[in-house]
């Protein structure tokens, strides 16, 4: 009997506790999440940059890739004009240099034996000299002959192109003076673009490798890449826009002023030269571009800016704006991209306002 109870009042209790959670279940309901729309921070769109869709001109475009480079025709070599031991060298790679700056000393026996070769000459001429005075007071007095003073002025004139040759060979050999010591000068004004020697080096005057390579760098070449299939697509003076890796949002205008017309037997490619103004130093020796070679076809384009293109699962796509609670994944279809545009067959209107910085940020915060 007891057994019983105790099961009855089991029973009891867990039909109480299931009442009980049932009547908890009514009285407070499963609420929904609701979803909320993306406005666009007051921050955000203080830095982001709107642009609108506008027709521009038809081009067509080929790209290469390059690489920047020195422009040879403002470009020096210092080679060594003696053999020495370099001292004193004062500039390190990327200085830049005035023309007629030191860059070093060189202490030689070979500018030893012309500053000996000077003072003789010197010593030559200041004989001659006063053999010729001595003549013409003689042939004055009538002690000698006419043919005496000719002798005499010969050797004197002969004494002067000895000494000047001299002096010429001290200046190109960068010899001053009476000591020991030639001085390596910038000829150019530029930067020290490569520099193979250090302090206490001997150096040979026969060596074939340079010292110092100064170049000026406010004007540089682009040395791009045209394979087989473009060839017939590039031509002497087409407008080039150049862009680097450093600077993505910067073009850069130039020209292509030489084609080689001879196929790198190597790579396989023809190289083309395009020179371009760097008056602010920008772009470095061997950067790599991106070289766009500019072409008009006629007729205009919808375009937008490149970065206001967002590419997703194989589809182009752009922000219009309206407001920052209105803003519209829209998709577009293009047809070709030129320095920063990119021409577009469908999908906006003209004046279409987007976003054309922090897209692709702003797209992942539409689609959640």
């Amino acid at each position: 009997m007891l057994h019983f109870n105790k099961s009855k009042s089991f029973l009891f209790i867990g039909l109480s506790l299931f009442s009980m959670v049932l009547y908890s279940c009514k009285e407070h309901p499963k609420q929904e999440v609701v979803d909320r729309k993306y406005v666009l921070p007051d921050s955000l769109l203080k830095t982001i940059k709107l642009d609108t869709v506008q027709m521009k001109p038809n081009v067509d475009a080929v790209t290469l890739t390059g690489v920047v480079d020195f422009n040879q025709d403002n470009m020096v070599h210092i080679f060594p004009l003696v053999s020495g031991s370099l001292q004193g060298i004062k500039v390190m790679l990327g200085d830049y240099v005035h023309a007629g700056d030191v860059l070093g000393t060189i202490k030689s026996t070979d500018v030893a034996g012309i500053s000996s070769s000077l003072i003789n000459a010197q010593s030559n001429l200041a004989v001659a000299k006063k053999g010729l005075d001595a003549a013409k007071s003689l042939f004055k007095s009538g002690l000698n002959a006419q043919t005496d003073v000719v002798s005499a002025e010969s050797n004197y004139q002969q004494a002067e192109a000895e000494l000047a040759r001299v002096k010429q060979v001290m200046q190109i050999n960068g010899a001053g003076g009476t000591g020991a010591t030639s001085v390596i000068k910038s000829p150019i004004s530029g930067f020290v673009v490569e520099k193979f020697v250090t302090n206490n080096t001997y150096i040979r005057s026969d060596n074939g490798n340079p010292m110092f390579t100064i170049s000026d760098l406010k004007n540089v070449w682009v040395m791009a890449n045209v394979y087989e299939s473009n060839i017939t697509k590039v031509r002497k003076g087409d407008r080039a826009e150049v862009t680097t890796i450093a600077y993505p949002d910067r073009i850069f205008n130039g020209t292509i002023s030489e084609i080689m017309n001879v196929l790198d037997p190597t790579s396989k490619v023809l190289k083309v030269k395009i020179s371009l103004p760097n008056p602010d130093y920008a772009l470095k020796p061997q950067m790599f571009t991106t070289v766009n070679v500019i072409q008009n076809e006629g007729g205009q384009s919808l375009a937008v800016p490149a970065s206001s293109l967002i590419f997703n699962n194989s589809q182009y796509y752009v922000l219009v704006y309206k407001s920052p609670s209105d803003i519209r994944i829209t998709p577009v279809t293009i047809n070709g991209t030129t320095g920063n545009y990119s021409y577009i067959k469908s999908g906006v209107q003209q004046g279409d306002v987007l976003i054309a910085s922090q897209a692709l940020m702003i797209f992942q915060e539409l689609n959640g």
